[in-house]
């Protein structure tokens, strides 16, 4: 069953814009007044378009949404995850409308980028079935829109429900009509199986990308050390991170604080302070990260002795505390628990 087919269900609604999208959906649907109400300053930003366009989208004025959409563009504001944050649960009935309207922006990347930004809102408040109603309108209006990207958040959604039969046929009817996944898609997958501690899947999935010549990058290896240390093996993430180390890739802030979390819950508190230090003195922002997390992890445990000690080093080294840390370490120091 191709994609189309596999999205029917959504595309037989006549009353909708996904039956009308394309070229249909042009001609039916008068052009808009020119006249443009809105105040646009010289230079604009992708958040005062947000601002106008989830303003008049409130309102359901989708003659003056059109013209945002296609404006911001050409003012080289794309949109963001907050262009399309009028859509909530109370609003998903103006959908077909607003499909009806995306359909007939600006072919090209304003139409697309549009797509694509609704359907991570979609996504975003776990509309997932509203979501694959959009890939249906793109793919009646010009299939060549939709890519990898695309189907991200799609995607990100249904691992996280842990859905992950049904996210494997939708990378595969894609992959059928030539979209091919890449390595955001399957690093979906193995942060989906690798949260769950569950190693064996993790294993499989790294292999399935190693057959397709998927490759690695940061959050590939994020991750392997979140697996490895949601399954109770924090010597295995350290050992990967090491291996990180020797061939200069970069980990991400939360591969730290995944080790951090590991060794804590493991009571390996000395550990847990060498770990961070051992990675200090490289990056301001990310030493403030990972000791500010130490400190107040030691606070919540009532281990103000070691919640001291790491924020008298990051004290010590100017690094930026934050204020409600600080205001935990003020209490600290007035009751006099960290001298016990």
């Amino acid at each position: 069953m191709s994609l189309r087919g596999m999205l029917s269900p959504y595309a037989l609604n006549c009353k909708s814009a996904v039956a009308v999208a394309g070229a249909s959906v042009r001609s039916f649907c008068s052009s808009y007044p020119n006249p443009d109400p809105f105040v646009i300053p010289d230079e604009p930003t992708s958040d005062h378009y947000d601002g106008l366009v989830n303003s008049v989208g409130r309102d359901g004025d989708f003659d003056a949404l059109h013209r945002l959409l296609n404006k911001r563009i050409k003012d080289g504001c794309f949109n963001t995850a907050r262009t399309f944050r009028f859509l909530d649960e109370s609003s998903l009935p103006v959908l077909d409308e607003l499909l009806c309207t995306v359909a007939r922006l600006d072919a090209g990347i304003t139409r697309k980028n549009a797509f694509d930004s609704l359907i991570s809102r979609l996504c975003r408040i776990r509309h997932v079935d509203s979501a694959m109603r959009v890939v249906a309108a793109m793919l009646l209006d010009d299939a060549r829109e939709v890519n990898a990207v695309t189907l991200h958040p799609i995607v990100n959604q249904l691992t996280r429900m842990k859905e992950f039969d049904r996210a494997w046929r939708l990378v595969e009817e894609a992959r059928r009509m030539g979209v091919q996944p890449d390595l955001t898609v399957y690093n979906y997958f193995l942060t989906a199986h690798a949260a769950g501690g569950d190693i064996s899947e993790t294993i499989k999935m790294l292999e399935r990308m190693d057959e397709e010549g998927m490759g690695a990058d940061t959050r590939t290896y994020d991750a392997m050390v979140l697996a490895a240390c949601r399954a109770g093996r924090p010597e295995g993430a350290l050992a990967l991170i090491r291996g990180m180390v020797d061939e200069g890739i970069p980990a991400m802030y939360s591969t730290h604080v995944h080790v951090i979390n590991a060794l804590l819950r493991q009571g390996h508190n000395s550990e847990a302070i060498e770990f961070v230090r051992a990675f200090s003195g490289r990056d301001d922002k990310l030493d403030s990260e990972n000791f500010g997390i130490l400190a107040y992890k030691f606070i919540k445990r009532k281990q103000f002795v070691e919640a001291k000690l790491v924020m008298e080093t990051m004290e010590s080294r100017d690094l930026r505390i934050g204020d409600k840390l600080k205001s935990l370490y003020d209490k600290i120091r007035k009751t006099g628990e960290g001298n016990k």
